[in-house]
């Protein structure tokens, strides 16, 4: 076997086998398999797909590939909840909490932002003190006082994945549903769950832009998770507006603070609460509801003060800090610097992720590359959605800056034109459109 008559099959269009594919990732594991050929090969199957056992196999040995996460110390079916990415999109933070006041216990292995994606990792990290480098050795101390732990994802955790993807990322191969498929669910089939909840977002502020291709994924990942002994839900989510009504990491994890308080924001309630009841019902412990009474009352305690007690105790178990009021100690706090104002009237009938996105990280709450620092006051604070009525010179949105960034008006003015040319406008109202799309099994 080399790797040479690998690539020459797949070429071709031809099924490799479970020993070719074991073959390629031991190789890019190991080094012995250079970067060119790897490259040809990840170029082979973007052209000529795999089939369900082939993306099973190619994940399976992507997961294998190093350390693999025991959960057994948890009482009941260990679930997980995976987001493809978005913008504005706090729901783990909710999420964790929520499903806790089930009795869910629930160890997430997060990333950190970068591109116009934010990362959870770099969310919890804005308030004051709290750990995110915790060893796995910690996690069932940390499960058996509050039902959850978070770190960062440790890079012993499916090594395959991250040589494939950074070269995917620098050969045109991003683009494909089986490359797509394993890398997430080998890091999830890693993570150790066997109940695993994907957010599949789709729009401008997605990776997949059309519900179409939300949906062959989606299909592609429940696939790897039956033949993988998993079983796994896909809730395909819209993503053509930012999630909530804030973008940044503070401003972000103020607005989850406000919504465990009782304020609810609609859209952020409706993708969390059927995240959640999906969680819950993979876990067994819906005690007898349905799953329609199960998302109502997941709202009911996402709101009612037991989920930001669950919360309360998250951040106190991984050493953050809090205010008087429960509310979190945050390292810095957003400054209102400049409003973005309506350029005509008219119905608000798009505001476009993507860009949205892009502005925040020009402000300085993303990175472009991983060595660049977050400013975790920046952000932009939404004041409309789509279907508001506006007038010109209404205002749209506030942009914030760190306390040590306040006079950069550079990135300011930059960001507001940006974030002008996302807003859309028409003098006929635009339908509303459900923000949770469709739920795969």
């Amino acid at each position: 076997m080399t790797m040479q008559e690998i690539i020459l099959k797949k070429r071709y269009g031809k099924a490799l086998s479970n020993e070719e594919i074991e073959f390629f990732i031991n190789g890019v594991v190991d080094k012995s398999i250079p970067d060119y050929q790897t490259s040809a090969l990840l170029m082979a199957i973007v052209l000529n797909g795999m089939n369900e056992e082939e993306m099973t196999t190619l994940t399976i040995k992507m997961a294998e590939s190093g350390e693999q996460n025991d959960l057994s110390y948890i009482d009941g079916i260990p679930v997980d909840k995976h987001s493809t990415g978005g913008v504005g999109d706090k729901c783990t933070p909710l999420i964790m909490p929520l499903v806790a006041t089930f009795g869910v216990s629930t160890v997430k292995l997060s990333g950190r932002g970068l591109g116009f994606t934010g990362g959870t990792v770099d969310k919890f990290e804005s308030i004051e003190g709290f750990n995110v480098a915790l060893p796995i050795s910690s996690f069932p101390e940390l499960i058996s006082n509050c039902n959850m732990a978070i770190s960062g994802q440790t890079p012993d955790l499916a090594p395959a994945d991250k040589v494939l993807y950074s070269l995917r990322d620098v050969t045109g191969t991003i683009d494909s549903i089986p490359l797509i498929a394993s890398s997430i669910m080998s890091k999830k089939l890693a993570g150790g769950a066997k109940g695993i909840v994907l957010d599949v977002t789709c729009g401008s502020g997605a990776f997949m832009k059309t519900i179409d291709e939300a949906k062959a994924l989606s299909e592609a990942m429940i696939k790897i998770g039956k033949l993988s002994g998993r079983e796994v839900v896909a809730v395909i989510t819209d993503m053509n507006q930012p999630l909530g009504r804030n973008v940044g990491n503070v401003s972000e994890m103020q607005e989850v603070f406000e919504i465990l308080s009782g304020n609810v924001i609609e859209d952020v309630v409706e993708v969390v609460s059927v995240l959640s009841a999906n969680m819950v019902m993979l876990a067994g412990k819906n005690d007898g509801m349905n799953m329609e009474e199960l998302i109502n009352e997941c709202k009911l305690r996402l709101t009612d003060g037991r989920a930001l007690e669950k919360y309360k105790d998250l951040i106190l178990s991984q050493g953050g800090s809090l205010n008087s009021n429960g509310s979190p100690v945050y390292v810095d706090y957003p400054n209102d610097c400049m409003r973005v104002n309506a350029t005509e009237d008219g119905y608000i009938t798009e505001i476009k992720a993507d860009i949205i996105g892009k502005a925040s990280v020009k402000l300085g709450a993303g990175r472009q590359v991983k060595t660049d620092i977050i400013d975790y006051g920046a952000g932009i604070g939404f004041f409309v959605k789509v279907g508001d009525y506006v007038k010109r010179g209404d205002c749209l949105c506030a942009l914030y800056l760190g306390n040590e960034h306040i006079n950069e008006d550079d990135k300011l003015f930059d960001a507001a034109e940006m974030i002008t040319d996302a807003f859309s406008y028409s003098s006929e109202k635009p339908e509303d459109k459900p923000v949770v799309i469709e739920v795969l099994k």
